[in-house]
């Protein structure tokens, strides 16, 4: 890929900087809490303006997950993760939503600097291409802030619902190290993930922390033999069914459902150095490589992709010749990240402090898709294709300052402000030629073996002598059958379809805080923000807390947001099988900038707008330690895709036969064999409401027997706001108000006798609802309970035994048929359908 003169210059500022972490300057809440918290404390900081969790580095490790989303999940109830086994990209960066919102709508920081986003663009809902927080290391964190409320007007585009702010340790000595190993009681999916970290002086007044992770994890099946009306493999001669045993890579049925089996090595370094004289220079960054793969859908005989075809010599070929017992295309993704972070800090004679900073951030996705065929391509096709490379890449630069105004109030105004710019890419790279090659089987009678009127020429007629049973008055004889172009299951990126989008923009910001009397704090905060590629935007924040007693408070704050679409989003194409009507068909998603989307009636995109409320208190009560926050967040012109318009060359099929057309003229190869479409628009507005409750208790046995209760609460719910119909079908406008729980809940009680140290933990999901048909099914609530004891054979040796979810709770099996193919449960819900999980942990400090 070529780099911008921009971004070597930007690096070479980096590789000549050195090093120091920066807490947040732009928000005076946060830094308030950049104090990191300790098992049994309180989380939510009583005297914020906003909701802001800290977690420390022991509630971090109390976490049985290595994998940072999980962790997340874990701690924070209002921040969801689903598993999506067969989502193409969405197998290997896992899509995350704070407070219903996806992840592009939460700002994600490392050392209060940006993150740079991950190269996947998901293909459904959202669009969301958000940063890969599983590139962090949660071995490499010394806290976790987590604001829970629209912050735009502070840290920009992005933070609508709100900010996740990763701290990296920081320690001039020492370290740890740590292996844990476990697999679910199924007997699969066996994972091992070996942790560390030192810290060593630079000189004498610097430091530089390295933090590394290596992780592997099989994969798991939950999953049955592949039965539907259209194919069931029960129904099939014995012969066959021994023969689809080789069909998938993995498993022992055609099509496994499950996590991927994945790989992954990663490093994170900070450092700084103090100069004297308050100014500092600081730098930190990382490297992560990992690999996973999981599998498509299964391809049957006469699907569409395993057909008989006529060759060039009259005789008769089929796919099974390659693949006896049909096949599932396998995925590989080969997911690269890297980013560089330096500035320099310090405080002017004037009482001025400043931060200059640069930082690099690349993320690319290199693709690989195994156990396949190109159709049109017949016997000549592969069976493993390159279909090409994502890759997102971001440069941005940044100064910030900071100084306290003596006004005549009760305490001095701080004032922030700054500015920024950013340079900003995506890149779709083609793949191997065979990947997206349309081959000669992509239109019918590619020989010329019939004539118009159902009569063969006199190559026909050369074959029929020789005996090739060719009938040209057949319309079913395979000379006619039309397949399917590019590597069936993910085809390449085409030379039309390859390239790079890029944009730059620039924002300026300005803050304002100050405790107006000893009880009322307020703050107000105003940011512009220009990009290249959109209309410049204005946006707002106004926040305060106020202390009715020394154990009451309240806060409240109200902000307006702005969301740019990323390039990725306007620039991604995809063709993927999918299910919009309950059966696999193969679906193109393109831009909606492009001739082909526009063929169809989209709309270049525009960016989104938001208004967020918040209003809440805080409480002690002797020693219990209670939050309470509501918000709702208005979204307009929400970027969301349509539901996939069916397509059909059938002339009699009505609409799917004018989508087809549509697609003919804007000159789709194979478009005879795309059984829908969909784009990316701003399709409608919505409102997401709900509470947040977190409270803490320490309850205490004796004096000094303490057990440590954690328990946090929230409550989601998203409606339209403006009418989806256009854009949404009854099923997607369904599932989007009902299909995750609106509640959950966590308990966590940590307990320490001794040597010993015992914690457990109940993860509660409430109801939900899925549509499919006319029909809905209600899915029950569900807890889960996961239980961990640790022994200390030293201060600094420990050892834990543990277990996620041991009850083996799943979620209710789908009723609806909506997910089909083998697949038991929701496998896009936010509640695990893995079940119980055992785990040994190992870990020294020194």
């Amino acid at each position: 890929m070529k780099r911008k003169a921009l971004s070597c210059a930007v690096v070479a500022i980096i590789a000549g900087g050195a090093m120091a972490p920066m807490p947040m300057a732009v928000a005076e809440e946060v830094e308030e809490v950049a104090v990191t918290g300790v098992r049994g404390k309180p989380r939510s900081v009583s005297d914020s303006p906003v909701p802001v969790d800290v977690f420390g580095s022991e509630a971090l490790e109390s976490v049985s997950h290595t994998d940072t989303n999980d962790v997340l999940m874990t701690l924070v109830p209002s921040y969801s993760l689903s598993r999506q086994p067969i989502s193409d990209g969405g197998t290997f960066v896992r899509p995350a939503q704070l407070r219903g919102m996806p992840t592009d709508k939460t700002l994600v920081l490392v050392n209060s600097k940006r993150r740079h986003r991950a190269a996947l663009v998901e293909i459904g809902g959202s669009g969301t291409q958000g940063p890969d927080i599983a590139t962090i290391p949660s071995s490499a964190l010394k806290s976790v802030e987590v604001l829970r409320d629209g912050a735009a007007a502070q840290y920009g585009s992005d933070a609508i619902a709100g900010v996740i702010n990763f701290i990296l340790k920081d320690n001039d000595e020492g370290g740890s190290f740590g292996v844990r190993t476990g697999e679910y009681s199924e007997g699969d999916g066996f994972q091992t993930t070996a942790t560390g970290n030192v810290g060593m002086p630079i000189g004498s007044s610097g430091f530089l922390s390295i933090s590394g992770e290596v992780s592997a994890a099989d994969f798991t099946s939950r999953s049955e033999q592949y039965c539907e009306d259209w194919f069931c493999m029960a129904d099939q001669d014995p012969a066959f069914i021994e023969a689809a045993k080789n069909a998938s890579l993995e498993g022992d049925v055609v099509q496994p459902w499950g996590q991927p089996n994945s790989e992954g090595a990663r490093l994170f370094f900070n450092a700084g150095y103090d100069l004297g004289e308050g100014k500092e220079l600081y730098a930190f960054g990382n490297y992560s490589e990992s690999e996973a793969d999981g599998s498509f859908y299964y391809r049957y005989p006469n699907n569409g992709t395993i057909m008989d075809l006529r060759e060039q010599d009259g005789s008769i070929y089929s796919p099974l010749e390659k693949f006896p017992g049909g096949f599932t295309p396998r995925f590989f993704g080969e997911v690269t990240d890297y980013s560089m972070v330096s500035g320099f800090k310090g405080e002017m004679a004037s009482g001025l402090a400043y931060d200059l900073s640069a930082r690099y951030g690349y993320s690319e996705v290199a693709y690989t898709l195994k156990n396949t065929i190109n159709p049109s391509m017949g016997p000549d096709s592969p069976t493993s294709f390159k279909p090409g490379t994502l890759a997102n890449e971001e440069v941005q630069i940044q100064a910030d300052f900071s100084k306290e105004l003596m006004l005549g109030l009760n305490s001095p105004v701080v004032a922030a402000f700054g500015i920024s710019y950013m340079d900003e890419s995506y890149e779709l790279s083609g793949g191997d030629e065979a990947s997206y090659t349309a081959g000669p089987y992509a239109t019918q009678d590619p020989w010329g073996f019939c004539n118009d009127n159902g009569t063969p020429t006199a190559d026909g007629l050369a074959v029929m002598v020789a005996g090739s049973g060719l009938n040209c008055a057949d319309p079913d004889d395979p000379v006619y059958q039309v397949v399917g172009v590019g590597s069936n299951g993910f085809p390449g990126y085409s030379p039309e379809y390859s390239g790079t989008y890029s944009r730059d923009s620039y924002a300026v910001y300005g803050d304002l805080s100050t405790d107006l009397t000893d009880q009322l704090f307020v703050q107000a905060a105003v940011r512009f923000e220009d990009y290249s590629d959109f209309d410049s935007e204005l946006v707002g924040k106004l926040a305060m807390q106020y202390d009715v007693t020394d154990n009451f408070g309240l806060r409240a704050s109200v902000g307006t947001g702005f969301r740019a679409p990323t390039p990725g989003q306007q620039g991604t194409t995809n063709v993927s099988t999918r299910l919009p009507n309950g059966f696999p068909v193969a679906t193109g998603l393109f831009p909606a900038s492009s001739s082909v989307a526009q063929a169809l009636g989209a709309e270049a995109l525009k960016p989104e707008t938001s208004t967020n409320f918040a209003f809440g208190f805080t409480a002690d009560f002797d020693k219990l330690n209670l939050t309470v926050d509501f918000y709702r967040i208005d979204v307009d012109d929400r970027t969301y895709a349509i539901s996939t318009l069916d397509v059909s060359a059938d002339s009699d099929s009505g609409a799917a036969y004018d989508n087809y057309l549509a697609l003919v003229d804007a000159g789709v190869v194979g478009a005879e064999s795309i059984g829908g479409v969909f784009y990316f628009t701003n399709a409608f507005d919505t409102r997401t409401q709900g509470v947040d409750v977190v409270a803490t208790y320490p309850l205490e046995w004796s004096a000094d027997s303490t057990t440590n209760i954690t328990a946090s609460l929230n409550y989601n719910k998203s409606e339209f706001t403006s009418d989806p119909s256009e854009y949404l079908n009854e099923e997607d406008q369904y599932d989007f108000e009902n299909f995750d729980p609106k509640l959950r809940g966590a308990v966590t009680a940590m307990h320490d006798i001794g040597p010993v140290s015992l914690l457990a933990r109940a993860n509660w999901y409430g109801t939900s609802e899925n549509y499919n048909g006319g029909e809905v099914q209600k899915y029950g609530s569900v807890v889960q309970v996961d239980l961990e004891g640790k022994y200390h054979f030293t201060e600094n040796t420990s050892a834990s035994l543990g277990g996620r979810n041991i009850f083996d709770e799943y979620p209710d099996k789908d009723l609806l048929g909506d997910y089909c193919c083998g697949a038991v449960y929701p496998t896009g819900s936010i509640v695990d359908w893995q079940g119980s999980f055992y785990y040994l942990s190992l870990n020294h400090s020194f």
